[in-house]
């Protein structure tokens, strides 16, 4: 579920119909093979453990490899997509992508593992947004480009559902390195696809402070370096990571307050609403990443089931994301999105606790299942509705902003819920699993007060220029 991290849309000519849904039917492929990336190695992790020998910070940086990259490119890739053409940066990310996962199904150590997954997250990070400037582009008709975005994000929930399934039938079969091996075909068709003019787009002008962006992603790459030393009890290692950490900090503001071309929007962040619209998303990817970092240890370790058994108990968590968005979008129309939100993330902390629960008293699966439903509608319920909301509270004209940042930071939220919660599992899977819980109750009372905070302040200075931004935000 990535959306509106794109540039404004390029004026385009009418293109034949057959083309356009052919070129549609690639770019839709391509967001799958990037989300399906994300989910389908979960189930795969007792045996990557056991093939490589890996330690647990080792199995953390295999996933958090990805969601670096891709959340701190996420956040220059829309530009990037202006100034080189949507359209090369999706085949160039695409072509990338499909040789980094060939490679990754036939890396010799961890090392070389991480580092194309490092390699997958940057290509990742490419796609996303220029595949919405390519659909603009293709669409240029307001009804028939919403259309087809609406065909591009379902592929958000068709990935998540078949993602653990897909791992747990592949790693059956052939092992870990097959989880990889499947995005080769699938790139190789998004490249077939995608050819030709019909989705060609122009080159643009728009900057891109590399510096300032290379500074970001050391932030965030040291910050889950320290986590994940600290989780192993690597006090050496992970005190060098803090020091670098507390360098980049400053060197990042410092480029950042220079730059003309800031990574981040500040005028964003100086709203209270948004900064509680992106801590409810980066709470509700550490929830569901988290756990799927953590439960196919627990299911496949401790509760000895197989590769696929494990892919299938994940149906009550994957499902909801394919049934239940449209649902929502009519509850958001009808109702705003405040209250699906406030749901979602009560429905997630729920559900952690119940997950929790079952670990502590050693209970059965179909409450586990419990558990895994509330989660999946919870997410299902939440990040719909948070788009709609940051876009509605967010100053005019920065709504392509707002949403890249979004995206960047649930990113972040996935990457801390590996890190933290995978470290947390040495206290016991029922802890971490409780730590979602906790985050999500915090993130609950955050976006809760957020509304009530704001409107104090604009009664205090005048409740005129409010009025509209109250109540997109409902």
């Amino acid at each position: 579920m990535t959306f509106l991290n794109s540039p404004a849309p390029a004026p385009a000519d009418p293109r034949p119909g057959r083309g356009r849904a052919r070129a549609l039917a690639g770019i839709s492929l391509g967001y799958f093979m990037v989300l399906l990336d994300m989910t389908v190695l979960t189930v795969a992790e007792p045996d990557l453990v056991s093939s490589l020998g890996t330690s647990m910070a080792g199995l953390q940086w295999a996933t958090a490899g990805y969601t670096v990259a891709f959340a701190a490119l996420l956040l220059s890739a829309g530009a990037a997509a202006d100034r080189f053409g949507a359209e090369r940066l999706f085949r160039a990310g695409i072509a990338v992508f499909t040789l980094a996962s060939l490679l990754s199904a036939f890396a010799p150590g961890l090392p070389a593992l991480v580092l194309l997954r490092a390699v997958s997250g940057v290509a990742a990070a490419a796609c996303v947004p220029a595949s919405m400037a390519m659909i603009a582009r293709l669409y240029p008709e307001p009804a028939a480009r919403a259309r087809a975005v609406s065909v591009w994000a379902a592929t958000s929930g068709a990935a998540v559902a078949a993602g653990p399934i897909a791992g747990g039938a592949l790693v059956a079969l052939a092992g870990w390195r097959s989880v990889f091996l499947v995005n080769v075909p699938i790139g190789l068709v998004v490249l077939v696809l995608t050819l030709g003019r019909a989705v060609a787009c122009p080159r643009g002008d728009r900057r891109i402070d590399w510096p300032a962006q290379l500074a970001a992603a050391a932030v965030l790459a040291l910050c889950t370096d320290a986590l994940i030393a600290a989780g192993s009890r690597a006090w050496v290692h992970a005190a060098w990571s803090l020091v670098g950490f507390g360098a980049s900090v400053p060197a990042f503001r410092y480029l950042e307050r220079r730059s003309q071309a800031p990574v981040l929007n500040r005028a964003l962040l100086g709203s209270a609403r948004v900064r509680a619209g992106l801590l409810a998303a980066a709470g509700v990817n550490f929830a569901l990443t988290g756990a799927l970092f953590v439960l196919p240890l627990l299911l496949q370790q401790e509760w000895h089931l197989d590769p696929l058994r494990t892919g299938l108990a994940f149906l009550p968590l994957t499902v909801p994301f394919a049934a239940n968005p449209p649902f929502t979008g009519r509850i958001v129309a009808r109702v705003g999105p405040r209250r699906p939100i406030l749901a979602g993330l009560a429905l997630l902390a729920a559900g952690g606790a119940v997950l929790a629960g079952v670990v502590f008293t050693g209970g059965s699966y179909p409450w586990l299942a419990v558990g895994l439903l509330m989660t999946g509608f919870g997410v299902s319920y939440a990040l719909p509705a948070l788009v709609a909301a940051l876009v509605g509270v967010a100053p005019a004209g920065t709504a392509g902003a707002v949403g890249g940042l979004l995206n960047a930071v649930r990113q972040v939220g996935a990457t801390l819920g590996v890190v933290v919660m995978g470290a947390a599992v040495a206290a016991g899977t029922g802890w971490a699993l409780l730590l979602s819980a906790a985050v999500c109750a915090v993130a609950w009372s955050v976006f809760a007060l957020a509304r009530r905070d704001e409107a104090v302040r604009t009664a205090a200075g005048g409740r005129g220029s409010a009025a509209a931004p109250v109540r997109a935000g409902r």
